[in-house]
């Protein structure tokens, strides 16, 4: 596997991280949305401390990941709910031929 040596900033600060190459393109993608949440924190809201726009941004992506998971969960039981029922139609065909 081969790893990238790149350099993230959030909230003034740069974090040197070694990489999956595969990995790169996704983490600076999630640093300038980090960056972008907190501008925007800082913009609407009485924030002027970087930690607790960083708290902010915690807080939202995972709320985020917590709704994805659900959704997810409720997909994934909705599409094997469909494939038991599929299935048992697909047997009492085959059953009557």
């Amino acid at each position: 596997m081969e790893f990238r040596r790149i350099t993230i900033t959030i909230a003034g600060r740069n974090y040197p991280l070694n990489v999956p190459a595969a990995e790169e393109e996704t983490l600076r993608k999630v640093g300038k949305q980090i960056e972008e949440m907190i501008k925007e924190f800082e913009a609407n809201f009485a924030v002027n401390d970087k930690q607790d726009a960083l708290a902010m941004c915690a807080l939202r992506l995972g709320t985020d990941a917590e709704i994805n998971k659900l959704n997810s969960e409720k997909h994934i039981n909705s599409s094997n709910k469909m494939l038991i029922y599929l299935n048992d139609l697909l047997q009492k065909e085959l059953g009557e031929l």
